[in-house]
């Protein structure tokens, strides 16, 4: 084992040396051809060689205004009357040469008779000095401009290329604790024991428990892994190294095993600390070839696995990772010895969601009118960023509409902002396209209304938005639910179609405004087949899988082709079924959607309390009566 552990020691050693020295030999070819190559190629192009008996013709001629002797040529130059070259042309060549012939004794006599100006030069020590400084200047230029664009690359200079750049990351006190982090009590109650380890290591020790070498943290983008990270460093109180699996892929091989050895180095040296490798699936990709072979990212993961084996967890060094793709993670990364723990980061709750609006907005003003409850039932799905990004769009609206603090208003069109973007004034709907549109909003509204399994219509509106909705109808429930039933997913189908239904009985014709019901209704009617085994046709057997669950969540069926269209047969059933229901509930109750649509078109948005006293009155259904609360005196 010593021995194994002195040659890893070695090896980054070995690594950097070899390195370094394939960088100085790629600096002096480089000089090399900068420094003699280079020149000889253009003193090639500027400069003709000559026969010898041409060039004493034009002595004899009186064409020759200078000469240089040199040890083994002659430089000629002409009488500027017989050169009628252009003077300013690059290529053209400004000079001639010739061999030097050694027999011609009389040669200075017939240069001496014919006015040609000579001159000698001759090669000395000197000259060779002056070449060595001539090429000593380049290379060290060459040196400091590769290591100049090494450090740009990350690399951390020529003899650093393998460094780790956790250093730069390295936070003594993140700042952040449990406090911060609201909506996910299970992950923090899982790495609350982590915490209590690395405070209280000798509690546990004693009974000869260890502490997990690491941790990761799973779950969609935005639900806050790395939140979670900073806030176990910031209870511990212990160094914290954060990076991203992209820090250790480099364009050179064996770059991000040499980084991934100095972490730990490091690491080890700041014990008892906190490693958080963030995106970890850039490094930890499994070796599988179905998800593309990679020699460089494999050299990285087999270093992680390595440097995760060899490490002593009791001395307080904790390995942290995040992923929104767990799926793709190689097996043995998962296995306990390295990241013994999988703590799942899901989307909040309920409670989760309004745990987490009271933490952002605690240091944001608020009016009496806000109801944090009725947004955290308005905001299904949401994730802690898209909670925290909803608070302060709703102070910049209240610092807008010149208020001193957020109201309920100002949360509940920060909502609207987030799901389907800002109001667009610029786009102004003609006419024709208001009546669709009202026509189309109210026929969901009046479906859900007519429904006993639909979410409460809480806002009709056919302003546009920039996220490219023309208008909406806001849903809110009145109280979550974690499942659904299969009358209830029919009777979202039917929801879904209100609008298309709507406008083919009006207009007796449709329009592309249906695109997203549609998608969303065979999305559904395809999960109820494939998945819930919810049709009548295939029963309970399981015609797909989910990949990516965190992301996309996209499906893969699992069976063959003939099924598949057997499968595409009994969603286009369903689908055509559900189609039928809205055309027939909206043909029963046209007189109340004309009201409503024409109210709605004059309005352009109403409430769902407007709604709802226009849809009562018209079905002759009496007003609920107010809870009145006794008061005690």
């Amino acid at each position: 084992m010593n021995d194994k552990d002195n040659n890893d020691r070695k090896k980054p050693g070995q690594n950097n040396t070899l390195q370094t020295v394939v960088f100085i030999l790629v600096a002096v070819v480089v000089t090399f051809f900068l420094v003699t190559v280079l020149p000889s190629k253009i003193s090639q192009r500027a400069t003709t060689t000559i026969p010898y008996t041409d060039f004493m013709r034009m002595v004899d001629e009186g064409k020759v205004s200078s000469v240089v002797i040199k040890d083994s040529n002659i430089k000629i130059k002409l009488k500027s009357e017989y050169d009628n070259r252009k003077e300013n042309d690059f290529f053209s060549p400004k000079d001639y040469e010739t061999i030097r012939v050694d027999q011609d004794e009389n040669l200075i006599n017939r240069l001496y008779d014919a006015g040609v100006k000579v001159e000698r030069e001759r090669q000395d020590s000197t000259s060779i000095i002056l070449s060595l400084i001539t090429f000593v200047f380049p290379f060290v230029a060459v040196l400091l401009f590769m290591n100049f664009m090494m450090r740009r690359m990350g690399g951390g200079g020529i003899m650093g290329v393998g460094k780790s750049n956790a250093k730069v990351y390295l936070q003594k006190k993140t700042g952040v604790t449990f406090k911060d982090v609201a909506g996910e009590d299970e992950a923090k109650e899982s790495l609350t024991e982590i915490v209590d380890f690395l405070h209280n290591p000798a509690k546990f020790t004693k009974i000869g428990a260890k502490l997990p070498k690491g941790a990761l943290l799973v779950g969609p983008p935005g639900t806050g892994k790395t939140l979670l990270a900073k806030a176990v460093a910031g209870e511990a109180k212990v160094p914290f190294f954060s990076l991203s699996g992209s820090d250790f892929v480099e364009m050179f091989v064996g770059v991000g095993a040499s980084r991934v050895r100095d972490l730990f180095k490091q690491a080890q040296e700041a014990a008892p600390c906190i490693i958080f490798i963030d995106e970890i699936d850039a490094i930890g990709k499994s070796r599988d070839s179905k998800y593309g072979g990679n020699d460089e990212r494999e050299q990285t993961l087999n270093q992680l696995l390595s440097e995760m084996d060899g490490f002593d967890s009791s001395k307080g060094l904790l390995v942290l990772g995040a992923t929104n793709r767990p799926e793709i993670l190689d097996p043995a990364l998962l296995r306990p010895g390295r990241f013994d723990r999988r703590v799942i980061v899901e989307r909040p709750d309920l409670k989760g969601r309004v745990s987490i609006l009271k933490v952002h907005s605690k240091d944001v003003r608020m009016d009496e009118t806000v109801d944090l409850d009725a947004i955290g039932l308005a905001t299904s799905g949401a994730v802690g960023s898209d909670l925290a990004n909803m608070i302060n769009e709703a102070a910049i609206l209240a610092v807008k509409h010149g208020r001193k603090a957020v109201s309920q208003k100002d949360l509940f069109e920060a909502v609207e902002v987030v799901l389907v973007g800002k109001e667009k004034k610029d786009r102004v709907l003609n006419q024709k396209e208001r009546r669709i549109v009202s026509y189309h909003e109210v026929g969901h509204a009046l479906i859900a209304a007519l429904q006993k399994n639909s979410e409460p219509v809480q806002k009709i509106t056919i302003v546009p938005r920039t996220m490219g909705a023309l208008g909406y109808v806001m849903y809110v429930p009145e109280e979550e639910t974690y499942l659904k039933s299969k009358e209830e997913l029919e009777d979202r189908l039917v929801g879904l179609f209100g609008g298309r239904a709507a406008e083919e009985i009006v207009f007796g014709s449709v329009t592309t405004g249906a695109a997203n019901d549609i998608e969303k209704a065979t999305s559904i009617a395809r999960a109820m087949v494939t998945q819930y085994g919810m049709s009548d046709k295939f029963g309970l057997m399981g015609l797909a899988t989910v990949e990516d669950k965190y992301l996309t969540g996209r499906t893969v069926m699992e069976c063959g082709d003939d099924t598949a269209t057997e499968v595409d047969t009994e969603v286009m059933n369903m689908l055509k079924s559900a189609y039928k229901t809205a055309k027939e509930m909206l043909y029963e109750n046209r007189e109340i959607m004309d009201k409503i649509a024409a109210f709605l078109i004059e309005k352009e948005t109403i409430t769902g309390q407007e709604f709802m006293k226009i849809f009562r009155k018209e079905k002759g259904i009496p007003e609920p009566v107010k809870e009145v609360k006794a008061i005690l005196v």
